[in-house]
């Protein structure tokens, strides 16, 4: 995988999160789908109930959300982690079909892990970024180092990267997130994004838990260099992080947009582009628009300022209006030099 910050093109990475429902099968044809619809890579996160949290049903661990409630952290993450076994499975079957495989590395452990099945980068989850020896453990490693950033302060942004970059990490993406699922537009600020980048000197990208794919889009026009979505087969299909996930026929119009928004950007660029110059000849100027004799002063009423190009340009309406035709001049004549005396 070329380096991130080398890239041309935005990375665009298809979340699959707990959206397998612990089905390999499921999980491969995501990987597949991914593909096809015109992802980077595909991302899964290595964790379990355990390496997270404890098995405990007091009142620090019951979930209060709309989608999540009635359990226990280690319930969810138990029904939500992806079995360790699969993933050399899964690596392989990306490897084949030449799309990136990277995962979210939750504890010095799942770092190991994923370092032994030869991942391309590591990320760190937006929840974990106040773990800075987790941090460190993973910019040891001196492979690019993706940070999502939801819920954190700036001081604590700047602790995180300082944290990366005192391990060795040399090359560090942010991702401005908001973690609330699904995270409310009016909630983005994604001009977050060209000022994250300049105050930390790192490319910056986003990690879009909005429903739909207009902030994403927005993120690219902002200068995001990466874009993580969840992804999954159907919203039917209903897993812990389905509800607000793309499908398919989703992530390929993101991906698409993303590559015409890219397009679009270009340069800071003034004048003629290539197909413009066969519009030139529509531009207004100066034409004779009743009939003149040689000798007769131009006017308002026999020089106009219309389409097409051929004459001379509007901006010398004054300096002709004191002037006398040079000879007789037909309607639709357009006006010359030649013609002024």
């Amino acid at each position: 995988m070329e380096k991130i910050a080398l890239r041309k093109k935005c990375l665009i990475a298809a979340e699959i999160s707990a959206n397998h429902g612990q089905n390999l099968s499921r999980a491969l044809t995501l990987i597949h789908k991914a593909k096809e619809c015109g992802a980077d890579a595909v991302k899964f996160q290595t964790y379990t109930a355990d390496t997270l949290t404890i098995n405990a049903n007091n009142k620090y661990f019951r979930i209060k959300h709309p989608q999540w409630g009635g359990q226990t952290l280690y319930q969810l993450y138990q029904k939500a982690y992806t079995p360790w076994n699969w993933f050399k499975k899964l690596k392989k079957e990306a490897d084949t079909i030449g799309i990136a495989f990277f995962s979210s590395a939750f504890d010095t452990t799942s770092v190991d892990f994923l370092e032994d099945i030869g991942v391309f980068c590591h990320k760190i989850a937006s929840f974990e970024l106040v773990d800075l020896p987790l941090i460190e453990y993973a910019a040891k490693t001196r492979k690019p180092l993706i940070m999502s950033t939801g819920m954190a302060t700036l001081k604590e942004i700047k602790e995180a990267v300082s944290a990366a970059k005192r391990a060795g990490s040399r090359q560090i993406t942010l991702l401005k997130c908001v973690s609330s699922y699904p995270a409310r537009p009016e909630e983005m600020n994604l001009k977050t994004i060209p000022d994250l980048r300049a105050k930390m000197k790192v490319s910056v990208g986003l990690s879009d838990h909005t429903l739909g794919i207009a902030a994403s889009v927005t993120a690219v026009a902002l200068g995001a260099t990466f874009i993580e979505k969840h992804f999954t087969l159907s919203r039917k299909i209903h897993t812990p992080d389905s509800f607000f996930s793309l499908e398919p026929s989703e992530l390929r119009e993101l991906v698409q947009n993303v590559r015409v928004a890219e397009k679009a950007l270009g340069k800071p660029y003034y004048g003629l582009t290539q197909d413009e110059r066969k519009s030139l000849i529509f531009r207004r100027s100066l034409f004779v628009v009743q009939n003149i004799k040689k000798g007769e002063r131009f006017s308002k009423e026999n020089i106009r300022s219309i389409r097409p190009a051929d004459g001379l340009p509007p901006k010398y309406l004054k300096q002709v209006l004191k002037k006398m035709s040079s000879e007789n001049l037909k309607l639709g004549t357009p006006l010359r030099w030649k013609y002024v005396k």
